[in-house]
C-alpha cells in the first residue's frame, strides 16, 4: 500500500518554513519521543528536536529535514504498509497478519484527540476530535489483507463507522449475533482468528460502538488487536493495542 498524498512534500524542510509539511514533521518528531510544539512553524525548538532525532538514529545532526531524515521519521508507517509476507491461506488469516504488522509499529494519536498521521492514514478526512477511528483501522487492515494475485478479497466494504460495517456484514450474510454462540448454533472454532468483533452499546442494542480484529478465541476470553482504545480497556483511547476481552455484548463478522 502507498503512503497518503500528504507525504509528497518538498525537501529540505528547515528553520523558517511554515505549513502542513512542517506540522507533519513535528507530529512525527513527537511520535519518536523528540517532542516539540505542533504548530506548523519551524522555529528553534523544532530545529533542536530534529537534531535530537538525527543524533538518536546516528544521522548527521544538521537540524534540517533532508531525504534521509524524512525517511527515518516516517519509517514506522512505511514499514506498516509493506506487502504482507505471510503463508496464510485464508483471507481471515491475512487480516490478522495485517493487524499485527501495524501493531508492531505502535500507531497512536498525537497532537490531540483522534489526531495525527496514523489516524489520518486510517480515517482520512474523517479524522478529528469527534471521530472515533476503530472502524477505520479495521477497514484499513481488511483492505491491506486483500491480494489480487491470489484473489483473496474482502466480502464487505470498509467504513469509518462501526454501524456501517455491521450493516455491510448483514447484507453479505456474514454477521454472527452473540445469541448464535450462546445457543450453540455456531461455535468459536467456526469463527476463528481474523473474525471481526463488534461490541454493542449498553444503552442501545441496535448500535455498535467498537470493532476490532480477533487474533484468538479461548475458553472464557478472546485476544484482539483494536484501535482508539487503551490496553486497559478505557475508551476513548489513543492507540492500537493488544487486548483480552470477554464475550458479553459482542457480535461478530466472519470474514
Amino acid at each position: 500500500m502507498k503512503l497518503p498524498i500528504e507525504y509528497h512534500v518538498m525537501i529540505p524542510i528547515e528553520r523558517g518554513m511554515k505549513g502542513v509539511a512542517v506540522r507533519l514533521v513535528q507530529e512525527w518528531l513527537c511520535l519518536h519521543d523528540c517532542h516539540c510544539r505542533i504548530d506548523g512553524d519551524f522555529g528553534p525548538a523544532t530545529q533542536a528536536a530534529v537534531r535530537k532525532l538525527q543524533t538518536k538514529y546516528k544521522l548527521h545532526p544538521t537540524g534540517v529535514v533532508d531525504e534521509e531524515t524524512m525517511r527515518t521519521l516516517i519509517a514506522p508507517m512505511t514499514k506498516s504498509l509493506r506487502r504482507l509476507y505471510t503463508t496464510a491461506e485464508s483471507f481471515s488469516e491475512r487480516v490478522v497478519s495485517a493487524a499485527r504488522q501495524h501493531l508492531k509499529w505502535h500507531p497512536r494519536e498525537v497532537g490531540g484527540q483522534n489526531q495525527g498521521p496514523w489516524v489520518r492514514l486510517y480515517a482520512g478526512e474523517k479524522s478529528g476530535e469527534f471521530n472515533s477511528w476503530n472502524a477505520a483501522f479495521v477497514s484499513h487492515v481488511i483492505r491491506q489483507a486483500q491480494d489480487k494475485r491470489s484473489r483473496k478479497r474482502s466480502p464487505i466494504d470498509g467504513s469509518n463507522s462501526c454501524n456501517e460495517l455491521v450493516r455491510h456484514a448483514r447484507e453479505a450474510q456474514i454477521f454472527v449475533p452473540e445469541e448464535l454462540l450462546k445457543n450453540g448454533t455456531i461455535n468459536k472454532e467456526e469463527l476463528g482468528p481474523g473474525t471481526i468483533f463488534a461490541q454493542r452499546s449498553r444503552t442501545d442494542q441496535a448500535e455498535w460502538i467498537n470493532v476490532g480484529v480477533v487474533t484468538g478465541f479461548y475458553g472464557e476470553f478472546m485476544e484482539t488487536i483494536e484501535a482508539n482504545i487503551h490496553a486497559d480497556g478505557c475508551t476513548p483511547g489513543h492507540e492500537v493495542c493488544k487486548r483480552v476481552r470477554g464475550y458479553a455484548g459482542i457480535d461478530y463478522i466472519k470474514l
